[in-house]
């Protein structure tokens, strides 16, 4: 399985790519955003409606496979933010 090298960035120490969208460093077409988490449109999307949802403090989960019991509420969050998002109709 490829990855889109974006996403092997989220585990380097330094800023990553989603930590300048967070900041407002680089642009974003965003569609929700609350304390917790920013929803973004995809830059090369592969579906009709492809967005996603990110933490803005990541609190040690850079990937899935690291998540530990303590980001619990933090993964409910992002989820519901997800279903949010998909019920609002953004494309």
């Amino acid at each position: 399985m490829l990855l889109n090298p974006m996403y092997r960035l989220a585990d380097s120490d330094g800023p990553t790519i989603f930590d300048k969208i967070i900041s407002k460093q680089i642009p974003a077409s965003i569609i929700y955003e609350d304390e917790e988490s920013l929803a973004f449109r995809d830059i090369s999307p592969q579906a009709p409606v492809h967005f996603l949802v990110i933490p803005k403090n990541r609190n040690g989960l850079t990937r899935l496979s690291k998540a530990t019991e303590s980001h619990k509420q933090q993964l409910g969050h992002l989820l519901y933010v997800a279903q949010l998002v998909a019920k609002q109709g953004w494309e």
